[in-house]
């Protein structure tokens, strides 16, 4: 019988993997997480829409700004997954290792999720292109709604069974992608819902405290600076509380993991004791 998540005992466990790990997580963020994020939101603003902008130009613009940030994206994107990594090992590896020798099996490891992304990505992109390709030849607008959300619900529910790639390929040391990913497919079995619900949960509450904070910031800073200043420092508190929901984030994929992957195996030292 697979074992159910308890979404309770879960954050309590990820609440105290980061209160234990509380500095290196700190460095470790402050490098994969908040520098790359800053950098993004500095060198590649948003672009400016002037008043009654046609949709069509407002499309085009969009499309041009994330064709030029795209070579930036996918480096911030890859130290933020080395970031995950990282994490994950220095949270349950019972060794202890340093935050060096922690990212440098950070990125040993990088290498197989990426191709685990890569794999789940090109995978559930072939499916959604056929599944509504065909439902386009049938010329009928609510099959092809019909079919569309279908698609986006099973994207969401695979990519909940897939969501202990990291934690699998941190904890466990597995390093061939495929294996991780047939290893989170079959510990998630039974529980994508409870896994929603609690990222769920988890997502409305840093979305509740992100906008408040950014809104008493925003009202700080149109007060007391202006121009680049408040640009940046608006990106950097944003950057540093996006860092923060990420490390509480890294730290549930982990809880997660060990509920449902059980007990470690006898004389390792039990991280969530």
């Amino acid at each position: 019988m697979m074992p159910r998540l308890d979404a309770s005992l879960a954050w309590k466990n990820a609440s105290r993997l980061v209160a234990a790990n509380r500095e290196m997580l700190l460095a470790i963020a402050g490098v994969f997480f908040l520098l790359p994020s800053l950098a993004f939101s500095v060198f590649v603003p948003e672009p400016q829409m002037a008043a009654g902008t046609p949709p069509r130009a407002m499309m085009e613009r969009l499309a041009e700004a994330w064709t030029a940030s795209l070579p930036l994206l996918i480096v911030v994107t890859l130290l933020q997954m080395a970031g995950t990594v990282t994490m994950l090992i220095v949270m349950t590896d019972p060794a202890r290792p340093t935050v060096r020798q922690a990212i440098r099996q950070g990125f040993r490891a990088l290498g197989p999720y990426v191709l685990a992304q890569i794999i789940v990505g090109g995978a559930l992109g072939m499916a959604f292109l056929v599944l509504v390709s065909a439902a386009s030849l049938t010329g009928i607008q609510a099959v092809g709604a019909i079919v569309v959300l279908a698609a986006f619900l099973a994207m969401i529910w695979c990519s909940l069974r897939m969501a202990l790639v990291a934690p699998v390929l941190a904890i466990e040391a597995e390093r061939n992608p495929v294996q991780a990913l047939k290893r989170s497919w079959e510990l998630t079995r039974g529980n994508s819902g409870r896994m929603l619900g609690f990222f769920l949960l988890a997502g409305l509450l840093f979305a509740v405290i992100y906008g408040l904070l950014m809104m008493v910031v925003g009202v700080v800073l149109v007060l007391t600076t202006s121009g680049g200043l408040q640009q940046v420092l608006t990106a950097a508190v944003s950057s540093a509380l996006t860092s923060g929901a990420l490390v509480y984030f890294v730290a549930m994929l982990a809880a997660v993991y060990r509920q449902l992957a059980g007990e470690p195996a006898s004389g390792v030292h039990d991280i969530f004791g």
